[in-house]
């Protein structure tokens, strides 16, 4: 990975989990929790890619893991994260852009379920069935629906800090295409750009001169 994109990603790791442990976990809502660190790994890895999406879930999940007052088996979540980072990371556009918000609002369910379904299953390997007793259509169910609600007010603002940060050029394109919409209103109702505006001025004014010096001359003559 790019030194800005570790810049980047381990603030806004680190925010989230803060923001998670101390906060969100706290409201005592029914069912799951939102899980502010799955939507941060979602809107990295939908800029970065699937490679950068795996390292940037497994690292996440690893300080999931091993933060107070994790109660589960150090790495569970780190392989939970690093799967869907992967996952989230294939849903990347070619061309870097979003046509609507459908796409990613799928994504972020997708991957609240997946991850609850993942987690729950790697709980069933080592022994851990506390998805059974809550059960686990309530899991799925909040999960989704959390994260959905969270989703407008993270993923989008992730998303354009790690193309900020990432120098994507298609900031530099929007600009672009924002500076010709402007010319073209300036110009809108003439028919003639600015520049081809004063260019005529200049040549009008020239030919004025040069037929009043004509007809100086023809009254001298005469």
């Amino acid at each position: 990975m790019r030194v800005n994109r570790i810049l980047l990603s381990v603030p806004l790791v680190v925010v989230a989990l803060v923001i998670q442990v101390s906060v969100l976990a706290r409201l005592h809502l029914p069912g799951a929790v939102p899980d502010l660190l799955l939507l941060t790994v979602l809107g990295l890895a939908m800029v970065y890619g699937h490679v950068a999406g795996a390292l940037i879930g497994f690292g996440a999940g690893l300080l999931a893991d091993l933060a107070p007052p994790a109660d589960h088996a150090a790495g569970r979540y780190a392989l939970v994260l690093c799967v869907i980072g992967y996952l989230a990371g294939l849903a990347k556009p070619e061309n870097g852009r979003l046509k609507s918000a459908t796409g990613p609002m799928a994504v972020v369910v997708a991957a609240a379920i997946g991850a609850t379904v993942l987690y729950a299953g790697v709980g069933a390997l080592v022994g851990d069935t506390a998805a059974r007793h809550v059960g686990l259509g309530s899991l799925l169910f909040t999960a989704a629906l959390y994260d959905l609600l969270l989703a407008p007010f993270v993923v989008p603002g992730v998303m354009a800090l790690a193309r900020r940060a990432d120098n994507d050029p298609l900031a530099e394109t929007n600009a672009a295409k924002s500076a010709d919409i402007s010319s073209g209103w300036l110009s809108s109702g003439t028919g003639l750009k600015i520049g081809g505006q004063r260019g005529g001025l200049r040549m009008k004014t020239a030919r004025a001169r040069v037929a009043r010096a004509g007809r100086i001359k023809g009254v001298k003559r005469l």
